[in-house]
């Protein structure tokens, strides 16, 4: 058992109380550098517990970030899966969230045709048929430019992908997220760092405003993917125990 400072059992515990989690990684920084960990357990904590979102929400947001192709975080992953469930999450929330993930591509796609139209010199005119128009706006509350050059390049696609939305937003089974929650994981997926997509956000934050999302909401859900880059410090920590658990020397003293 490793022996701790006073100090190091309180960071610890701090970082326990406002994560609800330990592992080897934050094991190896608190015995390197505890202040990085009691000031990143502060600053992670922070968005998780102070907001209007509910506890629930907040984890299925989590699910979202680490499952997301631009992430892949299985621990966190799993940790986040059993504080969900803790909080009275269902498989059908956990579902609709891993269909949402499973749409995030479908951002670039968008920015990527309106690129291809732009520099084939693609003239832009209204090409969605009316009730194409009304499922588009039905998804994103409104009719974005990108979804009329679909509509020109190639409509059965457009079709397919509109289809798979609908599945995505409920139309299909009953249970699940509700309109609003599937909202702010779209903008939290959107703003994210691992995934950020400007054009896509606008449109995410303008949709969820006129469902009356409030901007405490919006801001909380942005928050809580900052915080995902400690990943990149876990795999860091774990390696460097790894290494020196190997006998690798420490060449530090050398010039």
């Amino acid at each position: 058992m490793t022996d701790h400072t006073l100090e190091q059992e309180q960071i610890k515990a701090h970082f326990i109380a406002e994560r609800g989690y330990w592992r080897p990684w934050t094991q190896a920084i608190l015995c390197h550098k505890p202040q990085f960990l009691n000031g990143y357990a502060s600053y992670a904590g922070y968005p998780a517990r102070q907001g209007p979102l509910s506890e629930r929400l907040v984890e299925l947001i989590y699910i979202a970030l680490d499952s997301s192709a631009t992430h892949l975080y299985p621990t966190g992953l799993r940790t986040h899966l059993d504080f969900a469930r803790a909080a009275g999450v269902s498989a059908a929330d956990v579902f609709d969230v891993l269909h949402i993930v499973a749409s995030q591509g479908l951002s670039h796609v968008y920015d990527a045709v309106s690129i291809l139209a732009e520099e084939t010199g693609l003239e832009s005119r209204a090409a969605m048929s009316v009730q194409q128009r009304e499922r588009v706006l039905q998804h994103f509350q409104e009719t974005p430019a990108f979804m009329e050059t679909l509509a020109q390049l190639d409509p059965g696609y457009l079709d397919v992908v509109l289809d798979f939305l609908e599945e995505q937003n409920g139309q299909s089974a009953p249970g699940g997220l509700a309109p609003a929650e599937r909202r702010l994981i779209e903008v939290a997926l959107a703003a994210c760092f691992t995934g950020f997509n400007e054009t896509m956000l606008r449109i995410r934050i303008r949709g969820a405003l006129k469902m009356n999302i409030s901007q405490a909401e919006l801001l909380q859900a942005i928050q809580l993917g900052a915080h995902l880059s400690i990943h990149g410090t876990a795999l860091g920590a774990n390696t460097f125990e790894e290494s020196v658990r190997s006998g690798v020397p420490d060449n530090s003293a050398e010039k």
